[in-house]
């Protein structure tokens, strides 16, 4: 479930006690559940990263980067100066800081130092789904850089929503779900999203006024700054937490996420329904939008 908002939650929530530590070590936590993928394998990721220091934790789009200096790179014979851990949350993974909601889902542990203090941040997945990997300084800056991504959701201008939706004659609810047009958007933003700026999400994107465009751009950075000032959304399977093992609290301000034959709170008048679009659920308001 985590998009962008509870993913950038997760960077920050982390970042001030992980940046600046040196890795000691790193371990795979004991768990009767399936294994999670791992990239390279674990003996390999642990002689490349330990001792070295993470030097700044970042969000690109759904993923967690965990920045490694470089130091004596020159004498690294694999080429794995500079780089980085790159941690995709997927539908359960959490990073955290504090006590998990259970040790069973556990999956990897880094042991860190920063002075005499020693510090641990795990990866916590419930389903199994998550990924790590640890890539070169290379690999690293091909993701940052752009590489099959599309342009961060939150740095999206104008135009650069004009020439996405004028590209496709796709609905514009799976357009804002193609993480190579716009990266961080998830099925929980999109219907919000498309609520906030009255747009039915069964049309097609080439279809879009030069207004609905410029709406649900404007709607775009107030849902998901909104989101993320409240540290994400938790429903009701309780899957996502804050890095302190927290709720997050913008559920409490969903508009139609959820809410199938409930009152629309916009219009007061509608009756929000749910239709399925590239097999995930949409809600909308057949009357505001």
């Amino acid at each position: 479930m985590p998009e962008l908002p509870e993913v950038e939650t997760m960077v920050r929530g982390i970042r001030d006690a992980v940046e600046g530590t040196r890795i000691v070590r790193i371990r795979r936590c004991p768990s009767p559940c399936r294994p999670l993928q791992i990239t390279p394998g674990l003996r390999q990721m642990a002689r490349r990263a330990e001792g070295r220091t993470i030097v700044a934790v970042q969000r690109r789009a759904k993923r967690i980067v965990l920045k490694l200096d470089d130091e004596a790179a020159a004498d690294r014979s694999d080429g794995s100066g500079g780089g980085g851990f790159v941690i995709e949350p997927r539908m359960t993974g959490l990073m955290l800081l504090s006590d998990p909601p259970n040790t069973k889902h556990l999956r990897l542990e880094w042991q860190l130092l920063k002075g005499n203090e020693e510090r641990r941040l795990w990866f916590w997945d419930q389903r199994g789904l998550g990924t790590i990997s640890l890539l070169d300084a290379e690999g690293l800056s091909q993701l940052l850089d752009g590489g099959r991504l599309g342009k961060d959701a939150l740095d999206m201008a104008p135009p650069d929503w004009t020439a996405i939706c004028r590209a496709t004659s796709r609905p514009i609810k799976v357009l804002l779900l193609d993480q190579s047009k716009v990266a961080g958007i998830g099925n929980l933003y999109a219907s919000e999203i498309l609520h906030l700026a009255r747009i039915h999400p069964e049309t097609p994107a080439d279809r879009l006024t030069r207004p609905q465009i410029q709406r649900m751009g404007a709607a775009t950075l107030e849902i998901l700054h909104a989101a993320i000032r409240h540290e994400g959304s938790t429903l009701s399977d309780g899957t996502y937490r804050n890095a302190l093992n927290q709720d997050g609290g913008y559920q409490n301000s969903h508009r139609v996420y959820d809410r199938a034959e409930e009152r629309c709170p916009t219009c007061t008048k509608g009756v929000i329904v749910r239709i399925v679009q590239a097999q995930r659920s949409t809600f909308y308001c057949p009357r505001c939008q």
